[in-house]
């Protein structure tokens, strides 16, 4: 309420009431009552620094002239004297040890270091706001397309398969047709696999008679003129465990287009 008579600069209002306050303290003896006077202390001081900040000092400024005249007499220079002394060369040169001593003095003031402050902030970064909503939107699509790959690859697996096994029965039919039309010619493996017009188709003939060589449906020998000439298998009782009991040996033909021409 007498805010402004207290921060008149002739006014002791503000001096005589802390002076009642530190006598009223005294009697303190309910926490209710040391919170108003906290309150209280707290009131007074921001009176008092508004009331400091309104006063005007006769002060002189600093003078920055005056304080370079008062240090280099302090390290050892002496303007005055010097200007009267004009035979001597050296005037306005610092002693040696003027900055030293100038340390020694000012050292004395200083009780702690310096506080350490980054040039270019603190090296402890706020985090920035996670977007979870589009990285949860992220792994769940990318976790479908890891499940569906999967499913592609064995239906793929699955169909490829399908049609070597058909192809491999076709080709196997084919061949004990021509063996029963005539039992006593051998059938030329070359002749058998070859396509004339497709070299590709060639390679793929020989890949699907392997697997009639591997399960013993098929097998290969050699004419009397050294050529590789197959025939189907008869069907025996015992099944394929004579069948796989029986020596094999597994031949790699190397066909190129140049030898398929």
């Amino acid at each position: 309420e007498n805010r402004e008579a207290m921060l008149n600069s002739r006014s002791n209002r503000l001096t005589e009431a802390l002076e009642e306050a530190n006598a009223l303290f005294d009697g303190v003896c309910r926490a209710r009552e040391a919170a108003l006077d906290a309150q209280f202390l707290v009131l007074a001081s921001n009176i008092g620094k508004e009331k400091a900040s309104e006063l005007h000092s006769e002060m002189s400024a600093f003078d920055s002239t005056a304080f370079a005249e008062d240090l280099l007499t302090f390290m050892g220079i002496n303007r005055i004297e010097e200007a009267d002394d004009s035979e001597d060369d050296q005037s306005g040169f610092l002693p040696r040890d003027a900055w030293k001593k100038m340390g020694e003095e000012a050292v004395k003031y200083f009780k702690r270091a310096p506080v350490f402050h980054y040039m270019l902030g603190s090296f402890k970064s706020e985090p920035t706001v996670p977007k979870q909503r589009i990285e949860r939107q992220k792994k769940a699509s990318r976790g479908k397309a890891e499940q569906a790959m999967p499913a592609q690859l064995k239906k793929m697996e699955e169909s490829h398969q399908e049609a070597t096994e058909k192809e491999v029965e076709r080709i196997l039919g084919i061949l004990q047709t021509h063996f029963e039309n005539d039992p006593d010619t051998p059938i030329s493996f070359f002749d058998f696999v070859i396509d004339p017009n497709s070299f590709a188709r060639t390679v793929e003939n020989m890949f699907h008679v392997s697997f009639l060589i591997r399960d013993g449906l098929a097998r290969i020998k050699l004419d009397e003129d050294e050529l590789p000439v197959i025939e189907p298998t008869k069907p025996s009782g015992g099944g394929e465990e004579e069948s796989r009991a029986g020596a094999r040996n597994q031949v790699i033909i190397r066909l190129d287009q140049r030898e398929w021409k």
